[in-house]
């Protein structure tokens, strides 16, 4: 078979014709096998190229330098193969069918560049393009010889042909393996990329001798032969591989110059990944910042951002603006009795009522806890009053929680821009007092600010600075002592103390006058404790002068029998005094105990085995009862003075009174009966068994220097009413 004037079989021609002996230039065929490793390593960097090219047309780019570079780089192994071909004739080649080889040779490469250039290579497509390019190095390498001009003819053996042929496959194929396992790889791989480039450019030369094997040359008798001389070969075989090398080596540094390029841009687009992570990073950190996370309502710091621009704007037009505070009523009950979770919930429904009531333009935010704050432009005070109203009946619709359906009310403070103030600060500490007002008003009540508001406020903060300071510096408090009458013996045993406070400027202060105010800001236990030390000072010094039996009684605020220290406050002031317990009463409130009985129990039960007297004070105004009353440790029950102060007059209250006596004597309890101020009083309950009586029949509160003189000259109600108590001479404590 001919083909381009090649021959193909096994029979070798025998009209004359002489076959030559051929040998190969060592020198150039080491050079072929540099150039064909060098184009394999081209080609590796270039499947990389492409593999990360992120757009097609930059793909297609790099595809087509890939393909000149292994097709040129394969073509120029081969042509220096052949200036290393050694044979006894003249040969010349063929200028446009070497050319039409080397074009065969990169369409070749250029159909394995596209393979790889898939984003996803199934193993047909390896198979498909292994057999094309193996095709068309094997096409390149007998056009190139076609393109010998000599006397010689060609002759090759199929079979030789052939296995050039599948040389040339399989390389391929392993070429086609090696480009992914580089495309896959970073820069840790690239190393390996020699050894397989020496490999592959191995293989290329093998299968270009293959077909070299496969090749007889035969020339007619009497044709002259003669060795050319290999120096020009040599030159032109350096020349092209100075050539390619520099070909190679162009298209490497063009690869590594767009590699450093697009690493710079990979970074650049990592940068701008994490600035656009940063940024909505920035936005959720803005959002919590700004928004409370439980109702999704803007928190106390996005609130006051908009009430400065809100405000600026109703400042600019003129128009008036309401600031509302709200305040969930008894929501700490629903905390404790339901949990959390249900006091989470209750905050969500509250938050979805009212911001359903409100309009459009009105804004609500959540400032912490259970407190809400609405800004509502308003024509007049009316709407301000009949927004807060829809608010409160909305928030009384039923609610479940816990599988527990439960009715919730709110009070709300309310403050007008301009009338009562032209600042920020001004309308919420103004709200602030309104709300205050409203919850001491009952609650599930709305209240408007007013001046009188504030100067009570001013006036309460005012009163607590000065309390502070005079119980820091122990000046303007002292105690008066009203005595207590033993209906028994007719004497007087026991004196209660009661706090006064002379101020700089308001002169006398009675104890409802301050107490409330210590309770409210946390410093009535200060109080409390410098009234129990007083109190025992005084009883120590009234035991020196004679009056060793005489006992002392001391409120406690309800608010003390919360505190654990109280025993020991109690027990350190007996023992810094020398006053014996015996000598000491504690009375608390009646509401006091009911508000926390078991705390109450286990702290009176300490406070008693110390030897100190407990009396239950006001009883009769609160909610205790029988089952109550017997478990506690009490010594006596003092009546309070709203049952004394009718008797003779009303027959109820006569039969009330009766009723406790009667009750606390069961109990083994004394009778104490606050108030009594005229003799039928005195009369009805010594007649019906009270043990002792306080009131101004018997003496008005007196300061300690008075009350000294008092107790040896009792005021008289009768011959048998009040004996004077005489000093004796003995341990005075």
């Amino acid at each position: 078979m001919d083909w381009l004037g090649l021959r193909f079989g096994t029979a070798l021609p025998t009209d004359g014709q002489i076959l030559l002996a051929c040998t190969h230039n060592s020198w150039l065929v080491l050079l072929a096998f540099l150039v064909a490793s060098g184009a394999s390593y081209c080609a590796f960097d270039m499947v990389e190229r492409v593999a990360h090219a992120q757009q097609p047309e930059t793909r297609r780019r790099w595809s087509w330098l890939g393909a000149g570079c292994l097709g040129g780089g394969i073509w120029t192994m081969h042509f220096i193969a052949m200036l290393a071909f050694e044979a006894p004739i003249a040969i010349d080649y063929d200028i446009p069918t070497t050319t039409l080889s080397l074009l065969i040779v990169i369409a070749a490469s250029l159909v394995g560049m596209h393979t790889l250039g898939r984003s996803e290579v199934e193993p047909h497509h390896y198979m498909a393009a292994a057999l094309a390019v193996g095709l068309g190095i094997a096409l390149m390498h007998y056009c190139g010889m076609a393109a010998i001009r000599s006397v010689a003819t060609q002759y090759y053996h199929p079979g030789m042909v052939a296995i050039s042929v599948g040389v040339a496959i399989a390389a391929s194929m392993a070429a086609m393996l090696l480009s992914t396992f580089f495309r896959e790889r970073g820069e840790g791989h690239q190393l390996l990329k020699i050894p397989a480039s020496l490999t592959m450019g191995g293989a290329i030369c093998s299968m270009h001798f293959t077909g070299m094997l496969a090749l007889q040359l035969a020339v007619p008798e009497g044709t002259e032969l003669y060795l050319e001389r290999a120096d020009n070969a040599v030159q032109l075989g350096s020349s092209l591989a100075v050539i390619a090398s520099m070909v190679l080596l162009f298209a490497l540094c063009v690869a590594w110059v767009d590699k450093k390029l697009q690493r710079k841009e990979l970074d650049l687009q990592h940068v701008s990944n994490l600035l656009g992570e940063l940024e909505q990073v920035k936005v959720k950190l803005q959002n919590v910042a700004h928004f409370d996370p439980l109702t999704n309502l803007p928190n106390r710091r996005a609130f006051n951002e908009y009430f400065v621009e809100k405000l600026q704007t109703h400042a600019e037009f003129k128009q008036s603006l309401a600031v509302m505070f709200l305040d969930v009523d008894h929501f700490k009950r629903v905390n404790d009795s339901l949990g959390h979770d249900a006091g989470d919930e209750l905050l969500k429904v509250v938050a979805d009522r009212v911001r359903s009531v409100l309009r459009r333009e009105d804004v609500i935010a959540r400032l912490g806890g259970d407190e809400f704050c609405v800004l509502a432009s308003l024509g007049n005070l009316m709407e301000a009053k009949t927004l807060s109203q829809r608010i409160m009946e909305r928030m009384k619709e039923p609610i479940t929680l816990a599988g527990r359906n439960v009715t919730m009310t709110t009070s709300i403070g309310i403050s007008l821009y301009p009338d009562d103030g032209e600042t920020c600060e001004e309308l919420l500490k103004h709200a602030d007092l309104a709300l205050y007002q409203a919850k001491s008003s009952g609650r599930n009540n709305l209240h408007f600010f007013s001046r009188h508001l504030k100067n009570k406020a001013t006036f309460e903060l005012q009163l607590e600075e000065e309390l502070h300071l005079a119980l820091a510096k122990d000046q303007g408090l002292f105690l008066s002592y009203q005595p207590i009458l033993d209906l028994h013996t007719g004497q007087v045993t026991k004196l209660e103390a009661l706090v006064r406070w002379q101020h700089p400027q308001l002169g006398l202060l009675p104890p409802d006058r301050f107490i409330g105010v210590a309770e409210a800001n946390g410093f009535i236990a200060q109080l409390d404790t410098w009234v129990l030390r007083q109190a025992c000072r005084d009883l120590a010094k009234l035991a020196a002068q004679g009056f060793q039996d005489l006992r002392v009684a001391v409120n406690c605020s309800a608010l003390n029998l919360c505190r654990d220290e109280l025993a020991d406050e109690v027990q350190r002031a007996l023992r810094e005094t020398g006053v014996r317990p015996q000598r000491l009463e504690l009375e608390v409130t009646e509401n006091a105990l009911m508000h926390n009985v078991n705390q109450a129990l286990h702290l009176l039960e300490r406070i008693r085995n110390l030897g100190v007297s407990i009396s239950i004070d006001d009883f009769g105004t609160g909610y205790s009862s029988l089952a109550y009353l017997k478990r506690l440790p009490l010594d006596t029950l003092k009546i309070d003075r709203s049952f004394v102060m009718d008797i003779p007059g009303s027959h109820a209250d006569m039969e009330i009174v009766q009723a406790i006596i009667g009750m606390a004597h069961t109990l083994h309890l004394q009778v104490v009966a606050e108030g009594v101020e005229t003799r039928e009083q005195l009369d009805f309950l010594r007649g019906h068994g009270c043990d002792y009586i306080q009131g101004y029949l018997l003496s008005r509160p007196q300061p300690l220097a008075s009350i000294e003189e008092f107790l040896r000259h009792p005021h008289r109600l009768g011959s048998s009413n009040v004996q004077p108590l005489r000093p004796v001479d003995s341990n005075p404590a």
